[in-house]
This record gives structure tokens, C-alpha cells and sequence, in this order.
């Protein structure tokens, strides 16, 4: 017996576990009443991402799209179309974003008129310079409906919110968006709706903490920082950015921006540019140009 074993005793087992019940089954196969345990596939992703470390051969951002995938397929969909229904009817910006269906699918030529420190004049330069790619989602997905708006503008928006927020592509700022965002839909959203749009992004910053937690304690007190910022910025914003029709502010300096959608506190150009060595292990060379929001 290990130091570790003794130190846990008896006594402990029973008071945390004391009032399991254990239960008879007929199935074959490993079934429990939550639907997300019950998916072997999630299961295994779920384990893996959380207890991995970040190693140089494999992304930070691997197997989002899987594990996104599996959660919209176990979601109850009837329901959460009921609610976006409800809630057009009581939230006006909301039914404006939906019935609009304006996409952000900006391209260097939309923005290149802009002038400097506008909004469009550094979509401009994240376009044409950073190397990343706007569309980050749902590559390919025609939008029909309601709900397939959502999930493409979605997509086409988070890197927007970067350059509103200020919480730039980097572990510190994803961390830091992720709960703004958070903070925002639960201000805006009744709960049931708010924690689906949440469902993912919950993902996301779990998995980042627990890697953190276990391998990278800088990483970790990083990430304490980003979510104190992340809270205090999206409980001040207007409603969630996502809302915001984009097309409409591009030649708008973003300083009169965020004073219109109350994106305040705003930290220091460059505050977390040096933070995503803290979360991974060492790289021989830079990070591929992927978004390191779900690390």
C-alpha cells in the first residue's frame, strides 16, 4: 500500500459514497439515463481529451468537429426549435438576427475600401495576413432555415468577436470568449436555451482546464485570469455578439463599436499573445494557424 492508499480511508469511501445505489439491468451493453454517457463514441473522446497532453503530434484543436458532431446528433431537436420560436417572440434583436440572416462571410475585397482603425480595416488584415480562416465551421453548409443561420453565422463570427472583444487568437483570449460568451447567452437567453448554445463551448473549456489541471499549471492560472476577464466583459455586452449584424458596422471605428455593445473591460493589445506555449509542450516550430480555443 502506497502513501496515497492510506491516506484515503475507509471512513472517506463511505461518507462520498455511502448512498450509491446499485441497480439490475437486462441490457447487454454498458446503459445508464443520460444519453451522453450511453454514446461509447463520446465516451472514448471525452476521456481522451480531457487526460491527453498536448503534444507536438497532434493539434490542439483535434476532434472538435467529432465530438461537436456527436452532441448536435443527441440533441433533442424539436425542443430547441420550440425555443428559438419562444424566444424570437420575446427578444426583438433576436427575430431581427434570425429574419435577416445577414452573413459575416466577409472576403478581403468586402473590406479592403476601409479605412484604418475601422472595423472592416482589421477583418482586412486578419483576412489577407494572419493566415487564418474566417470560415472555421460547417465548411460547405447551405443555410435553409432558422437554425442552419445559427450554426453557420456562428461560425463566421467567432473570429469578429476576437477583434471586438480584444481577446485575441490566442489560449489566453480563446478562454477568455468562450465565457464571455457564456456569461452572455445566460444574461440574454432564458437558461434552456443559453445552456444549448453553450453546449459545446462548455466542452471546450472543460477539456482546456482539466489538461491544464494535470500537465500545465501556467496554462492553468492563465486560464483563471481569462475567465475573470471573460465574465466581466460578456456580463457588460448589450446582448451576445453574435447578434450583432456585422455587415452593417465594418466602416464603424471599433472603439465606437464596443462602446455601442458595452465590450468593456478591454485588456492591452498583445496581453495574451505570448500565452500559448503555457498550455502545450514544447514545439520545435509555430503552431499551425488553427484557432487554440478548445486546447
Amino acid at each position: 500500500m502506497n502513501k496515497m492508499d492510506s491516506a484515503i480511508s475507509q471512513a472517506d469511501y463511505e461518507y462520498f459514497n455511502g448512498a450509491i445505489k446499485k441497480h439490475e439491468t437486462q441490457s447487454s451493453v454498458l446503459i445508464s439515463n443520460s444519453k451522453y454517457l450511453n454514446h461509447a463514441g463520446l465516451r472514448s473522446l471525452i476521456a481522451q481529451e480531457y487526460l491527453r497532453r498536448n503534444g507536438a503530434d497532434m493539434p490542439n484543436t483535434a476532434f472538435i468537429p467529432e465530438v461537436a458532431k456527436i452532441l448536435h446528433e443527441l440533441e433533442d431537436m424539436p425542443t430547441v426549435i420550440r425555443l428559438f420560436e419562444e424566444e424570437k417572440e420575446r427578444l426583438p434583436e433576436f427575430k431581427r438576427w434570425l429574419t435577416e440572416r445577414k452573413l459575416s462571410n466577409f472576403t478581403a475585397d468586402d473590406v479592403k475600401h476601409c479605412k484604418e482603425g475601422t472595423l472592416g480595416w482589421i477583418l482586412h488584415d486578419f483576412i489577407a495576413n494572419s493566415g487564418y480562416n474566417i470560415d472555421v465551421f460547417f465548411q460547405g453548409m447551405p443555410v435553409v432555415n432558422d437554425f442552419t443561420f445559427y450554426m453557420k453565422e456562428r461560425a463566421y463570427t467567432h473570429d469578429v468577436e476576437h477583434m471586438v472583444s480584444g481577446f485575441g487568437p490566442n489560449h489566453g483570449g480563446e478562454v477568455a470568449l468562450i465565457v464571455a460568451n457564456m456569461r452572455a447567452f445566460y444574461n440574454y437567453f432564458r437558461p434552456e436555451l443559453a445552456a444549448f448554445f453553450n453546449r459545446v463551448p462548455t466542452y471546450l473549456l472543460s477539456k482546456t482546464m482539466m489538461k491544464s489541471g494535470l500537465y500545465y499549471p501556467e496554462g492553468f492560472k492563465v486560464e483563471l485570469e481569462a475567465i475573470e476577464w471573460g465574465l466581466k466583459q460578456g456580463n457588460n455586452w448589450k446582448m451576445p455578439l453574435m447578434l450583432v449584424p456585422w455587415r452593417d458596422h465594418i466602416d464603424r471605428p471599433i472603439e465606437e463599436i464596443r462602446e455601442e455593445f458595452g465590450v468593456t473591460p478591454v485588456i492591452p493589445d498583445g496581453y495574451w499573445d505570448w500565452t500559448n506555449s503555457t498550455s502545450e509542450d514544447p514545439r520545435e516550430e509555430p503552431a499551425a494557424s488553427a484557432s487554440v480555443a478548445a486546447e
